[in-house]
């Protein structure tokens, strides 16, 4: 996780050093030059000459011997560079243009780029930041009893950001305890269970792309009396589900939500599409070095369709709730507005209102709500929030 992290900023250092071009490499001995340079910059406990001999070991063992003596000529040098090292969140607030806060918190110039074109330096500098750190683990609390039973288990909790049944973990591993593996905690992140409760109440729900299940499972756990239809449409992650979220009320459909085989109407409908995922990159950071500008294009069509598809199942009077774990506007707004523009028959619900309705029954904390929203939108910032990044937006249908 740290290479991943870090990895343009290994890169830089290697280069330096290096007799070689980086992409001229082998990916095995660059991948080992990589897991040494990690060690030697960014870790204080491991011998600098352990790393070396290990990831030199790693190099022999790939079939890559004749490699082996330049791997350990490139590391050698770099544990004697002074420029070798963890660069410190200082770097990256006092970072005042585009490259140099790229440069500064190992991210792809494009997406800094974006970002600040977007959000501003500040916010962006903030998010960045934010993505270098290990995140918080949050839980969702299912049942009284599991907190005190985590307690006895060594797992200290403090208070949700948000929400009134989250926790988030200060010590401990949630993991191995009794409640977890009897599904009394469940481990989700803040703003994910923010989207879920947004949903609301209804007798038939529809979440159109459900598969983890973390946005099901709580919706079932505050519909107990509901039908709620989870699909998606690959069938291994559909069996995933179904073991998951093993609720009566829940019924899972392996199917693609663009031809759904249900006729009826919901009164609730969930769309947490596919995303690039750029809300969550301090959990996923091999996402920043995969994705491409392109992607954002495709991906846009896809959630296009699939929203347009979700708009047929809303019944009259009924919400639809949209949302990306993305900090890409055309991923988010610019899909939204597309959807809306073209059917009359749905209409924005206020961000602001549906929280005030979730604090007002006392699910939502007491936290400022204007941090919350960006004109009819719900949008969470890492780094500005202590969560993932995340947008949503409330549709109802008229007619």
């Amino acid at each position: 996780m740290g290479v991943l992290r870090w990895r343009s900023s290994i890169d830089s250092s290697i280069s330096n050093v290096s007799s070689q071009r980086l992409e001229k490499l082998d990916l095995e001995v660059l991948t080992a030059l990589r897991l040494a340079a990690y060690q030697l910059g960014w870790l204080d406990r491991i011998p600098p000459r352990a790393a070396i001999h290990e990831s030199v070991e790693l190099v022999k063992r790939a079939r890559k011997r004749s490699a082996a003596p330049f791997a350990n000529a490139v590391l050698r040098k770099l544990a004697q560079s002074p420029s070798a090292g963890n660069p410190h969140s200082e770097l990256i607030r006092a970072a005042s243009t585009p490259p140099a806060l790229a440069m500064a918190s190992s991210h792809p110039l494009w997406i800094v780029q974006r970002w600040i074109s977007q959000f501003g330096l500040q916010v962006a500098g903030k998010i960045c930041d934010y993505d270098q750190s290990p995140p918080v683990t949050a839980i969702r609390v299912r049942a009284a009893s599991a907190e005190e039973a985590l307690r006895r288990d060594n797992v200290q909790l403090t208070a949700g950001a948000f929400l009134s049944d989250a926790r988030r973990v200060h010590s401990g591993d949630v993991t191995k305890t009794k409640a977890f593996a009897e599904g009394r905690v469940v481990i989700q992140d803040e703003a994910s269970q923010l989207v879920a409760a947004l949903v609301g109440e209804g007798s038939r729900i529809l979440d159109s792309c459900a598969a983890p299940g973390g946005k099901t499972w709580s919706m079932a756990d505050r519909n107990p009396q509901s039908t709620i239809v989870a699909v998606e449409a690959h069938s291994h992650r559909a069996r995933l589900l179904r073991q998951r979220v093993a609720a009566n009320t829940v019924q899972v459909l392996t199917a693609d939500v663009c031809d759904l085989p249900v006729g009826e109407r919901f009164d609730r409908v969930l769309v947490d599409v596919p995303c690039s995922g750029t809300g969550t990159l301090a959990r996923h950071p091999e996402i920043k070095w995969r994705l491409k500008p392109e992607d954002l294009t495709n991906l846009h069509s896809r959630q296009l369709s699939i929203l347009r598809a979700a708009m047929k199942h809303v019944a009259p009077g009924g919400k639809l709730i949209y949302s990306t774990c993305s900090l890409e506007r055309d991923e988010d707004e610019s899909v939204i507005d597309e959807a809306v523009r073209a059917n009359e028959s749905f209409r924005f619900l206020d961000a602001r209102s549906e929280l005030e309705r979730l604090r007002s029954s006392g699910r939502l904390s007491a936290i400022d709500l204007a941090s919350l929203v960006q004109g009819a939108y719900l949008r969470t910032f890492p780094g500005l929030h202590p969560c993932d990044g995340f947008f949503v937006a409330i549709l109802q249908r008229l007619r």
